[in-house]
């Protein structure tokens, strides 16, 4: 891995200073110089002109189903909970090559929006493939060449209990703990600059036991990796937590041991101030997911509210099935819209979207020492935005462009220091046999689906 100087470009560090003209050098995988004007001659380093260009961290998807984008195009006019029953039964039948594509595929997409970390919430194991789907969904990450943080999903509520998942692709408590045990066992890698990291995910609320959840939060704790599920999402939740817990979304949560600063929660939709509280408290963070609430109609997010009452939060694409477009970068553009349809025009600007979806995202995923910002001894995770086209043509300012302008190519994506994407397209993979591959497995799914 060689070293890349990345000169002339507009700089935004997230963290720090903003450069109109700058540089970003990196070295081992590891940023050693950041600033305005000219880099230092770093001997046999790549140049790369950035004239034109945004140089930004990499973004950060906190919540992401990547199974789902062999799901596509079901139930487009469907509430969540009548669109997870439709899709139930299909994901009843993925095979570990259905996830393969699926993965790979959403992957690529994901770095070609600008993604350099990938959170992916993985819950339904039909037959028993439990390790086998794992170390698919691994194989796919390190394919593409992003870091993955594996949530290993677990459902044990199906419709005999109440739940809505069908009661053939549910688990048992003890395989469901016992699985996820094995998968942070075997792939968790905890270092600094860690690609791989598994955590603990059971999926939601109303297809989760009680005792299911207050043991992944002790298994989590034991392992020391993290907690992720859905929360508050849809205004059914809260009335299915009431019928059946007596209180809140959050409430429960409480009471079950989750929220800390190691947890956190996608959506977050209907949260109201003492559970924002509640959430800023304990540290416990946020996936902001804005196209997918808008395209299953389940309400606005109020972000802002939530980042005055201290609650980390993240950007994350959700589903592809929820939300066909699955491009990271457009998610910028339209969390800046919701928060403007709640509170108006000042209520969120282009920078703090941008902080959103970077070093918001780290600090949710827990690694804004190493990701997320543009700074000396941090990864090597960049994106070079190229702004020269007619789309953003005039836009005198570059987060501006970036953030409320049409989606921006990219120059340049690296990895610690590898790269991902160049000139617009993916490096590490052929696209054509990738899209192949996922309109099979697509087709097959949905022939299985019609028999």
């Amino acid at each position: 891995m060689g070293a890349i100087v990345i000169d002339n470009a507009a700089v935004v560090t997230v963290a720090g200073p903003e450069h109109a003209s700058g540089h970003v050098v990196v070295e081992d995988g590891v940023i050693t110089a950041v600033g305005a004007g000219p880099a230092p001659h770093v001997d046999g380093a790549r140049r790369i002109d950035g004239t034109g260009c945004l140089a930004t961290p990499g973004l950060v998807n906190t919540h992401h189903h990547l199974y789902q984008w062999a799901t596509r195009g079901y139930a487009t006019d469907h509430t969540l909970f009548e669109w997870l029953v439709e899709l139930y039964p299909v994901w009843g039948r993925i095979r570990p090559g259905h996830v393969a594509a699926a993965n790979t595929a959403g992957l690529a997409w994901l770095a070609l929006s600008g993604c350099t970390t990938a959170a992916d919430h993985h819950y339904v194991y039909p037959d028993g493939q439990a390790a086998e789907l794992v170390d698919v969904q691994i194989a796919a990450a390190a394919r593409i060449g992003v870091r993955l943080h594996l949530a290993r999903g677990s459902m044990d509520r199906g419709v005999a209990d109440g739940g809505l998942p069908p009661d053939r692709i549910v688990e048992d408590l003890d395989a469901a703990l016992a699985a996820t045990a094995e998968a942070v066992d075997r792939h968790h890698d905890p270092a600094p600059g860690s690609m791989l990291r598994i955590a603990v995910a059971p999926c939601s609320p109303f297809s989760v036991s009680t005792e299911l959840l207050r043991e992944s939060a002790a298994l989590a704790r034991d392992k020391g990796v993290r907690l992720h599920t859905h929360l508050c999402e849809t205004v059914d939740e809260a009335e299915f937590c009431a019928a059946v817990h007596g209180c809140d979304p959050v409430e429960y949560m409480d009471r079950v041991g989750w929220l800390a600063d190691d947890a956190w929660l996608a959506h977050a939709v209907h949260l109201d101030d003492r559970s924002r509280a509640r959430l800023g408290a304990a540290g416990t963070g946020v996936a902001h997911c804005p196209s997918s609430n808008a395209r299953l109609g389940t309400g606005l997010a109020d972000v802002p509210a939530m980042l005055a009452a201290g609650i980390p939060v993240g950007l994350g694409v959700d589903g592809a099935a929820s939300q066909e477009a699955g491009h990271l970068g457009e998610e910028l553009r339209q969390a800046t819209y919701t928060a403007r349809q709640l509170h108006g025009p000042h209520a969120m600007d282009a920078r703090t979207a941008l902080r959103l979806a970077t070093l918001g995202g780290a600090r949710v995923l827990g690694r804004d020492a190493e990701i997320g910002s543009l700074e000396v001894g941090k990864q090597g995770d960049i994106a070079l935005w190229d702004l020269t086209g007619i789309g953003h043509a005039g836009i005198a300012d570059p987060v501006t462009a970036l953030v409320l302008g049409p989606a921006a190519p990219l120059r340049l994506l690296t990895v610690a220091g590898a790269t991902v994407v160049a000139d617009g397209e993916l490096r590490t993979a052929d696209t054509e046999t990738l899209a192949k591959d996922l309109a099979a497995a697509g087709a097959d799914l949905r022939e299985a689906s019609d028999a």
